[in-house]
């Protein structure tokens, strides 16, 4: 609902994953019964289907080589970043250290520095291979500019899952100092899956998905390293996101019979965001700093958003999220801390019991509130000691 914000000037009432709450079912279900496994559309194939419907997001302190085997072999997907140090450098491990251990105040600096090196194509290919060799899907990602040249390399190397991604993306890019990507065409030339994102706004989405897309991801600014609505003042809350651009995907489904995911991509912290980012209508979610808390992430408890080594206007910071545990615990516990961030899974299936949704489809329709309140009603105690939910609030 929109409301005059001043003289001839509305603005809509948008909403966030803190502001609403999922209202339990008339039915429950056994947990270990529902379905959560999610599909992602292939031309001419059966879909690959992931067990677990969750993608760890195409950042440096978050995924490498083997933290993308491990997330594979759980059953769910990592994209490898084309344009981070794992391709600019044969040892990444080596240039991370560095970036761990430089001051806050001269990291950024340096991070620029160390993105300036170029990227090397051979090593595009060694590393979709290495992980294509332990069995897994490949996923990598790629900013549009770059898209058609090392889309070829990683399809040549047998990628499965091609990502093209930037802060805003559109169909309809104008530039004058590049040629911007045809993203139908690329879709056509592309044999594998092409996800495409971000996006927050029904009728791009609806553009973006009409060009033959596999997922849109969807989000502009809300990962916890990232800085965009800082910096641009650019972005719209995930929940109003998520259900918009689900309509968008239910509208295109109900016209052509072609169903095509959406991803909500950040701003999850724990197990109840990623809930709620289902029933707002997403298939799928992307998140960062709840895996780069993984003793197997590369950023050894740091990390920082895409955009941060951006030469001219970065967009993103290192923060310190701290290394928790296991990736597998952090997706299927035991967990042994309070505050959501472990046994993700294990919140999608339990909080599907709980409203009677037998699989992701039926989690879509849960119903929602808003509910501003619902992370401080009757927690006193755990806000003035900063356990629990108060630690989220202090």
């Amino acid at each position: 609902m929109a409301m005059f914000i001043g003289r001839n000037r509305k603005a809509r009432t948008t909403y966030g994953f803190d502001e609403i709450a999922l209202v339990p079912g008339t039915v429950t279900i056994n947990p270990n019964e529902v379905d959560i496994a999610f599909s992602l559309p292939r031309k001419d194939a059966e879909p690959l289907r992931l067990a677990i419907p969750i993608l760890a997001s195409a950042m440096d302190g978050v995924v490498d080589v083997p933290f993308a085997i491990e997330m594979g072999r759980l059953g769910g997907l990592a994209v490898l970043n084309l344009e981070g140090v794992q391709t600019r450098y044969k040892n990444p491990a080596e240039v991370l250290l560095t970036v761990l251990e430089a001051d806050k105040e001269r990291v950024t600096g340096l991070l620029q520095k160390i993105y300036q090196e170029p990227v090397r194509e051979d090593l595009i290919a060694a590393r979709i291979r290495e992980i294509k060799d332990a069995g897994v899907i490949a996923a990598v990602s790629s900013i549009p500019q770059k898209a058609e040249r090392y889309g070829r390399i990683a399809q040549e190397a047998g990628v499965d899952v091609f990502v093209v991604q930037s802060t805003v993306s559109t169909v309809r890019h104008i530039s004058t100092e590049y040629k911007s990507l045809d993203l139908k065409d690329f879709c056509q030339e592309m044999k594998c899956p092409v996800i495409v994102g971000n996006t927050v706004g029904y009728d791009v989405t609806l553009e973006i998905i009409e060009c033959g897309v596999a997922g849109a991801l969807i989000g502009v600014g809300p990962g916890a390293a990232c800085t965009s609505r800082g910096v641009l003042g650019l972005g719209v809350p995930q929940v109003t996101a998520t259900i918009d651009c689900a309509a968008a995907r239910d509208h295109h489904y109900k016209k052509t019979g072609c169903y095509v995911p959406i991803i909500t991509d950040g701003g999850m912290s724990n197990g109840g965001d990623v809930c709620k980012a289902f029933a707002c209508g997403a298939d799928a979610v992307m998140i960062g700093s709840a895996f780069a808390k993984a003793i197997e992430a590369p950023g050894r408890g740091y990390h920082w958003g895409m955009a941060t080594p951006h030469a001219n206007l970065p967009r993103g910071t290192r923060i310190r999220v701290g290394t928790t545990g296991p990736l597998r615990q952090i997706l299927f516990g035991p967990a042994d801390v309070d505050d959501g961030s472990q046994n993700l899974v294990g919140a999608i299936t339990t909080c599907m019991g709980n409203v009677g949704a037998a699989n992701l489809r039926e989690f879509q329709e849960t119903e929602i509130i808003i509910a501003p309140s619902i992370r401080t009603e009757g927690k006193l105690f755990q806000q003035v000691q900063m356990v629990g939910m108060g630690s989220r609030n202090s």
